[in-house]
């Protein structure tokens, strides 16, 4: 089941190119926006730039995250999974994984181009990539929660962003705080740390939770 909705979902969204790209057009043109904002001045965009992508980035996936389970909940699909007797956790795993192929993987692999726009160290964009590595599929599995309770309600794009946007406060201080560290030149093992403990973390409640969200979504 995990195999076949996992396919199933990437092939939908490669028919779909506009909701792959909208949220990495949205993360471009965030960063391209800053540094008319600030200026040229390399100093002032390096100080400014972890502030500027983790923003960017947390905002883009949050775009994203009110289509994880909207159009298998429209078309039935979702209700079939219910009452087919199958894990609905495996359901979950297998939605939240192709949410982080088509949104945050992408974000991962742009780091290194946004690192030079915005001047910084060879060793900041290392550090930023790696972050977002470990960062992303946590931003991932938290949103499915809020997707999860919401995919029912008319219009919960809104709801997603107020139910998960304080969850995400955490990873969002840490990986700033990472990224400013590492431009200090000192070390930022121990912010990995933390940021891999918010993913394993997650990957142990997120499905269980979001799971039941979608069983509570159906039954309303």
């Amino acid at each position: 089941m995990f195999l076949a909705t996992l396919k199933s979902y990437l092939r939908i969204q490669f028919r779909k190119p506009s909701e792959i790209l909208n949220p990495l057009v949205f993360f471009a043109v965030v960063i391209s926006l800053f540094p008319l904002g600030l200026g040229p001045s390399p100093d002032e965009l390096r100080q400014a730039a972890p502030a500027i992508v983790w923003v960017a980035g947390l905002l883009s996936t949050l775009m994203s995250l009110d289509l994880m389970f909207r159009s298998d909940f429209d078309d039935g699909t979702l209700d079939q999974v219910a009452i087919s007797g199958q894990p609905m956790i495996l359901y979950v795993a297998a939605k939240v994984v192709a949410h982080w192929l088509m949104s945050g993987l992408p974000l991962v692999a742009l780091i290194p181009l946004v690192g030079l726009v915005l001047f910084l160290p060879g060793s900041v964009i290392l550090a930023m990539t790696i972050g977002l590595l470990l960062a992303s599929p946590a931003l991932s599995l938290i949103g499915s929660i809020g997707a999860a309770l919401t995919v029912g309600l008319p219009k919960g794009g809104l709801l997603v962003t107020l139910l998960i946007l304080p969850l995400y406060i955490p990873i969002l201080i840490l990986a700033t705080a990472m990224a400013n560290t590492a431009l200090l030149g000192e070390p930022v093992m121990g912010y990995y740390y933390w940021l891999a403990a918010i993913l394993l973390l997650s990957m142990a409640l997120a499905p269980l939770a979001s799971a039941a969200g979608l069983r509570i979504s159906l039954d309303q």
